[in-house]
């Protein structure tokens, strides 16, 4: 989950929403739905302990279409389009320590593709080829696939030492912030920070206070209502909680899946939103919401203003000066490493069992024989990533499938309904805190999102719709190759 979403799109979020109640806001919305989506799958996850998860839910619930359709976008961006934004941004903040790291040092720069409006939609202008920070990522991601295929053990391994260490620099972010705001003495003191920011808390959170959102790239200004500009900006923040499922995939290497399925889920994902949450209260604390417009820009303060959205870097460089920005850059480093490997460790699973039911290439559904790893699904995944990553196109397919992750997660939640109906007898070691209460909320309050985003966000979600709809010829002509097991048969095996 911690990637580095968190260490930039409150920057974003804050220029929306332009208020410091509807910014935590935002976040206890996105809190709430992953921790609901997460006690919910919990008892999914416990029922159907195998690799695939999320994939293998909606194909046991809604039939084999829906599970390829889901494991196709996971594989055609949702997975690989996420790792090579994660691994630029490894590059990137690279970058910090080595100047010659970066996105303007071309090794080899093969086009530039121009911009074209389709509708509301903007795609293309992009660059294509290889830089010294698309080149760095290409590196970790190669470096991270050959750790994986030499055995689980090994690759979870070096997950477990990048995840107490990225989320030891969460926790130094938040000590350092409430250091900076609470400690009388210090260079900025209580007074600047807690006191004057915190005055302002409330300031543009009303039931009618309008707030400007533009609608689609050079659409019009429209004015919206508080529960419309948080459904909005759900982009950043459900994007930076993303990857909580991941942990699902990987259901058939995990020792006591039933009882450790859930726990994980549940522990690991409220761990990592109460420090969301907290580094948030601590951006406002050390750094004003909207800053001083009107000063020159080297000079400008404030969660809006942050250079180039990197607003921990700010928070930091605010309580420690320039060591405080390399110290965060050096956690960032840290955080994008251990979540390119998870996620890399993790999608390879997806892919192997669609395999198994005849619903991927046959080569990728083999394991290795020495180390027991799908080590075709790994290294196939590894080459369509570094491919995003020298395209340049991967944060515009990430943007575009933000909406596509949410249909499955509704349609997965849609699923534990299901399977309570038709297989009321089925074993269920854990069963959904809430339920029926809370995934109905979930349902509902997920819909809501999609139906603002469609309307306000569209040139992220008709196009990542778009991307859905195309796997279903793709299903279509596997289906005819006749190699797709039947439904009645994977029901009965599972």
């Amino acid at each position: 989950m911690i990637g580095s979403g968190i260490f930039i799109v409150s920057a974003d979020m804050s220029r929306t929403v332009g208020s410091p109640a509807l910014l935590i806001a935002a976040w206890l919305v996105t809190a709430a739905l992953t921790i609901i989506g997460a006690l919910s799958y919990g008892e999914l996850a416990a029922m159907m302990p195998k690799a695939g998860g999320q994939y293998v839910y909606l194909r046991e619930a809604l039939g084999p279409l829906w599970g390829f359709l889901y494991g196709w976008t996971l594989f055609l961006v949702i997975q690989t389009g996420t790792i090579a934004a994660v691994g630029v941004a490894f590059g990137k903040f690279l970058g910090v320590f080595f100047p010659s790291v970066s996105a303007d040092r071309w090794l080899w720069h093969i086009a530039h593709v121009p911009a074209w409006h389709v509708g509301p939609m903007v795609l293309g202008n992009m660059e294509i080829g290889i830089n010294t920070a698309n080149l760095a990522a290409v590196s970790i991601i190669v470096l991270l696939t050959l750790l994986n295929t030499l055995g689980v053990k090994l690759g979870a391994g070096v997950q477990n030492v990048f995840t107490s260490a990225k989320v030891l620099a969460l926790v130094a972010v938040v000590l350092v912030g409430l250091f900076v705001g609470f400690v009388p003495g210090h260079h900025v003191g209580v007074e600047a920070n807690f006191g004057a920011h915190w005055s302002h808390f409330w300031a543009g959170a009303g039931w009618r206070t309008p707030h400007a959102v533009q609608v689609g790239v050079g659409g019009p200004t429209v004015l919206v209502g508080m529960l419309t500009v948080i459904a909005v900006v759900q982009v950043g923040s459900l994007f930076s909680s993303d990857a909580w499922n991941n942990v699902t995939f990987t259901a058939g290497e995990i020792q006591n899946p039933k009882r450790n399925l859930p726990l994980s889920l549940v522990i690991g994902t409220g761990t990592v939103l109460l420090l969301y949450l907290l580094c948030n209260f601590v951006y406002l604390i050390v750094l004003p919401m909207a800053g001083e417009p009107d000063a020159p820009t080297s000079i400008r303060r404030g969660i809006e203003f942050a250079s180039q959205d990197r607003v921990a870097t700010a928070v930091m460089a605010e309580a420690l000066g320039s060591i405080g920005a390399k110290l965060m850059a050096a956690a960032i480093l840290i955080s994008t490493f251990g979540c390119v490997n998870g996620m890399l460790l993790a999608g390879a699973r997806v892919y192997y069992a669609m395999s198994q039911d005849g619903l991927f290439f046959r080569s990728v559904g083999k394991l290795s024989p020495r180390s027991r790893v799908p080590v075709n699904s790994l290294w196939l995944q590894c080459a369509w990533t570094c491919l995003l990553c020298l395209s340049g196109s991967y944060g515009q397919l990430l943007d575009y499938v933000i909406f596509a992750v949410l249909v499955f997660y509704i349609l997965t939640i849609v699923s534990l309904f299901v399977l309570r109906k038709t297989r009321p007898e089925a074993d269920r070691p854990y069963r959904a805190i809430g339920y029926p209460v809370l995934p109905a909320l979930y349902i509902l309050t997920a819909v809501w999102i999609c139906v603002v985003l469609l309307r306000y966000k569209p040139q992220y979600t008709w196009p990542g719709l778009a991307l859905v709809l195309l796997g279903v010829p793709v299903y279509l002509l596997w289906s005819k190759s006749g190699a797709v097991r039947s439904a009645a048969d994977l029901q009965q095996e599972s």
